[in-house]
């Protein structure tokens, strides 16, 4: 798919990525809530669409590039100012907007997500010394070490 002008796609950049942030503000309310089974709803979504998003992002790059200009986004502004009218700039200015609104709740989500995990671990470290035999005393009073357990098989 080709595109002829790296404009072109700036409105469907927008409407992916202004999708990805809304369901990055839903992924937020389950980090929040520790909802695990939203959390796993959302993720295949958020990809499909990241997908798509790097694919026109490309696709613009690309046409950047066949245009004279640098083949990334450093090459918007130049093409803009030559090529661009005020509604070009106005949707690539939005989808700067929504970037870096995406990339902000990226980074808040990523610090939910590592406060969960930090969460986790402790609660795993609390109940580790249970598992390990802490706190068996033997018929002595003393402390007894952790043998092997006995394990059946059924079946």
């Amino acid at each position: 798919m080709a595109i002829a002008s790296p404009g072109a796609s700036l409105r469907d950049e927008q409407q992916l990525i202004a999708s990805i942030v809304e369901l990055m503000k839903t992924e937020q309310q389950f980090l929040v809530s520790a909802d695990a089974d939203g959390l796993s709803t959302i993720t295949p979504k958020k990809l499909q669409l990241a997908q798509k998003a790097a694919e026109l992002s490309r696709l613009r790059h690309r046409a950047l590039g066949a245009a004279g200009f640098l083949a990334g986004e450093g090459g918007m502004e130049p093409w803009l100012a030559v090529g661009g009218n005020d509604e070009l700039r106005t949707q690539w200015n939005r989808l700067l907007e929504l970037t870096r609104e995406a990339k902000e709740l990226n980074r808040v989500n990523g610090m939910l997500v590592n406060k969960q995990l930090a969460h986790t671990q402790g609660m795993l470290n609390t109940l580790r010394p249970a598992a390990a035999g802490a706190g068996v005393y033997g018929p002595g009073g003393q402390a007894m070490p952790a043998g092997p357990s006995r394990r059946f098989v059924v079946g």
